[in-house]
């Protein structure tokens, strides 16, 4: 192996992608992560390389689009050119970067600052719910259930269904926005669905509002979420559910920052 991306003519290479997409629509893998495979690979093909040089033309970038590179040739050799990938590099592991939490009064301000009511909710979902920031994109009337007090996300990340709480404050919220029986609950002037970067914005500016120094994101306010729930007691594992998370490895992340056992330790010396 090694030579293989020299001598592909344009017609085959259209081809290779044309399979690559297919292998990718097929693993139903997310927009983004198609995205890049299919554009690392493009211009894998276009290049003339093998595979060991054209890794290394990433080896001054970061270390996560290295990785990115490694795989995408890895799936394009085992599930296009169906051939074994034995290139071997000695990848980075990720470096743990530990999330930004907000208190629950920087929440509080946050949200007490608001005055438009859509926007309001946008960031009282993300936080009273947990949502990823497509997940709030998404949402619908029909995934609520205010009789029982729950959420049932049907278009969460990777197609999988979960349930969430209802919180009241969400509730009271909502029957003040106005409740109707189906569609988008959130939707731009020209009845679209809410642009990312709208959010984006949205709690930008809300956190800066009330003097927040911290880079305040949509996922801040999820990370707020679950760190908030294990300080308070909640088992990791409910929460792991309550995110989404498959591995419980990824919630784990937030035993570093919850406070509680901070506290805790720090009234032993």
């Amino acid at each position: 192996m090694g030579d293989e991306s020299k001598g592909y003519s344009l017609e085959e290479r259209d081809q290779l992608i044309g399979k690559l997409i297919e292998e990718i629509k097929l693993r139903r893998y997310s927009y983004q992560t198609g995205k890049s495979y299919i554009s690392i690979v493009k211009s894998f093909l276009a290049s003339g390389n093998t595979t060991r040089e054209f890794l290394l033309s990433y080896s001054a970038k970061s270390k996560s689009t290295m990785r990115s590179a490694y795989f995408a040739l890895k799936f394009f050799y085992e599930n296009v050119l169906n051939t074994q990938f034995d290139e071997k590099i000695p990848l980075a592991r990720k470096s743990l970067k530990l999330p930004i939490v907000l208190s629950k009064e920087e929440i509080n301000k946050m949200v007490g600052s608001m005055n438009n009511l859509k926007h309001k909710l946008v960031v009282m979902f993300l936080y009273y719910a947990g949502l990823r920031l497509d997940e709030a994109r998404n949402i619908r009337w029909q995934d609520l259930d205010f009789d029982r007090e729950i959420i049932h996300l049907k278009t969460a990340k990777g197609d999988k269904e979960r349930v969430i709480f209802l919180h009241k404050k969400l509730i009271d919220m909502l029957k003040m926005y106005g409740i109707i029986k189906d569609g988008l609950i959130f939707t731009s002037q020209r009845d679209g669905r809410y642009n990312k970067r709208t959010i984006q914005q949205i709690v930008k500016s809300a956190s800066k509002k009330v003097g927040i120094k911290k880079n305040v994101t949509p996922h801040t306010l999820r990370h707020s979420f679950a760190t908030h729930l294990l300080e308070n007691g909640a088992d990791i594992r409910y929460i792991q559910q309550l995110l989404g998370h498959k591995d419980l490895k990824t919630t784990q992340i937030y035993t570093h920052v919850a406070n509680k056992d901070i506290k805790n330790l720090s009234q032993l010396i």
